[in-house]
């Protein structure tokens, strides 16, 4: 019995810190460091204003594209130093068509579909500012976005900058909009802290920048893009920042079913990073870049899920060894049936989705146990080689 406490408390740990206590951790250490004026913000080179690449790289995107394009030329940034540069490889929905009736676009196309990091590394060699920003087809800019971007490269240890990723939030949310809202949202608070303490782990795809001359080519079954570019740029020595300031936005996804589908790619893809950056699990090597990265990503996708699976069956032999047994107020037993409530609450959430009866509380647990799914299902996918580098793009909202 010794033992299986032993593992109950470890995964509980595990868990625990993997989504709340590592945020905690962030919190105390850098409100230390501004006590003991440590953290220091860079002020240097004020005039620095550079031209820029706006990236995207579009896959039947045509619904899209006239309300992006708008949104591009509206950024506040000087115009003649913003480069656009399109590349549609595989659409067949005329989306190159209708972005040649815009003036001031670099559109490259081909008919053969490579996937997105296809698309990147092709597209890059067109690429001649000394930042490119890359953002989707299917997300509008905040006006000051490329502006606040560029605000922090002016620190010439900066390799990469991220955006934010915002939900529009309505009233009438589901699960997915709900769940996915508040999950950004507390994401967007540990990158702060991240950013501030040393460098954020992986950028968004939705809205990311890079100084151009940092961009390696990535392999071609590669299916978090972004994360990958971003991270193999920290590699080099250079931080990833964060701005909440320069944000994308897009509606949420359209049902829980939408969002599984993309959590399980990105599952998928997670676990596909890990293995292809391991040389960042090395302390003595990275530092803390190495604690940030096991801390706020590797976990979430290895052992906290895992440990979520495992202690529901620790739980039950402990609860049902305990004195009075599983329905006695002991310790392990009242745990037990916490566990239980939430995962009753998680059900509660589908159930009532699927009669679509708005009850936002339920949907957060709902969200979370989704999440943890899809680390599962992509795990199962990955091992069967069975995640296609093409993008099977979610409704959304």
């Amino acid at each position: 019995m010794k033992t299986l406490e032993i593992l109950f408390w470890l995964f509980v740990f595990i868990i625990f810190y993997a989504y709340i206590g590592y945020g905690i951790l962030l919190y105390i250490i850098i409100k230390l460091r501004r006590i003991l004026g440590i953290y220091k913000p860079f002020t240097d080179n004020e005039d620095y204003e550079p031209e820029v690449t706006l990236f995207v790289a579009a896959y039947n995107e045509k619904d899209y594209v006239d309300a992006k394009v708008k949104n591009s030329f509206e950024l506040d940034y000087p115009k003649e130093k913003v480069h656009q540069v399109w590349v549609t490889d595989g659409s067949d929905d005329g989306t190159p068509d209708l972005l040649r009736t815009y003036a001031g676009l670099e559109v490259y196309h081909k008919p053969e579909r490579g996937g997105k990091i296809g698309a990147m590394n092709r597209g890059m060699d067109f690429v001649k500012t000394p930042i490119v920003i890359f953002s989707d087809g299917n997300t509008n800019l905040g006006k000051d976005s490329i502006r606040e971007i560029v605000n922090l490269f002016r620190n010439p240890k900066v390799g990469c900058v991220s955006g934010e990723k915002r939900i529009y939030q309505k009233d009438s949310d589901a699960a997915a909009g709900a769940g996915e809202g508040l999950y950004w949202k507390y994401e967007s608070t540990l990158k702060k802290w991240d950013a501030e303490l040393y460098s954020v782990v992986g950028a968004a795809g939705e809205l990311f920048a890079i100084r151009t001359e940092l961009f390696q080519h990535v392999e071609k079954d590669t299916l978090l893009d972004d994360f990958i570019i971003s991270l193999r740029v920290a590699k080099k020595g250079y931080t990833i920042q964060y701005n909440p300031n320069a944000y994308a936005i897009e509606t949420a996804s359209a049902n829980v079913k939408e969002e599984l589908k993309r959590k399980v790619r990105i599952s998928a893809g997670g676990i596909q990073s890990v293995i292809r950056l391991k040389e960042l699990l090395n302390p003595f090597k990275y530092g803390v870049l190495s604690f940030q990265y096991i801390s706020h990503r590797v976990l979430r996708w290895t052992l906290a899920p895992l440990g979520l699976l495992l202690l529901i069956p620790l739980n039950l032999i402990l609860a049902l060894v305990s004195p009075g047994g599983l329905f006695s107020a002991e310790l392990y037993p009242v745990i037990f049936w916490l566990q239980m409530l939430f995962y009753a609450a998680a059900l509660l959430g589908w159930f009532l989705e699927n009669r679509s009866i708005k009850v936002k509380v339920l949907f957060v647990p709902y969200y979370f146990f989704i999440m943890n799914l899809s680390v599962f299902l992509g795990f199962k996918r990955f091992l069967k080689g069975q995640q296609s580098v093409n993008w099977e793009r979610a409704k959304r909202g």
